[in-house]
């Protein structure tokens, strides 16, 4: 394992995440380790887009697929981590419809509402 790969992965994962990402990966073993040093250490570490235009990108690519909502829930979380609304979110969600339809964006948009309705739970 080439740890300097590994902790500035690590270093970006908690940056767009918060102990979020950690707890997402930990258990995922060497899965775990990959995903923070190729995904967070290679790719989120590139220059040429803000973390806030590489959560827009994820978020509309997971919310164009079925089958992928939990990693969908955790990059909504990361997005409103790195400055985006909820509103801002919705309207990414809205995006995806004429390509790839409404049913992926209707589940998209219920785990949106999901997250802002825990949200409003937590603020209380």
């Amino acid at each position: 394992m080439n740890n300097e790969r590994f902790e500035k992965g690590l270093k970006k994962l908690n940056e767009v995440d918060g102990n979020a990402g950690e707890e997402v990966v930990a258990p995922l073993g060497d899965l775990g380790k990959y995903i923070v040093e190729f995904a967070f250490g290679d790719i989120y570490s590139r220059d040429g887009l803000s973390l806030r235009e590489r959560e827009i990108a994820t978020i509309a690519m997971l919310a164009s697929r079925s089958g992928v909502e939990p990693q969908l829930r955790v990059h909504i979380g990361a997005g409103l981590n790195v400055g985006l609304t909820y509103e801002e979110i919705e309207e990414i969600i809205i995006q995806t419809v004429p390509y790839s339809g409404f049913p992926t964006a209707i589940n998209a948009l219920n785990i949106l509402k999901e997250l802002k309705k825990e949200d409003k739970k937590l603020a209380k």
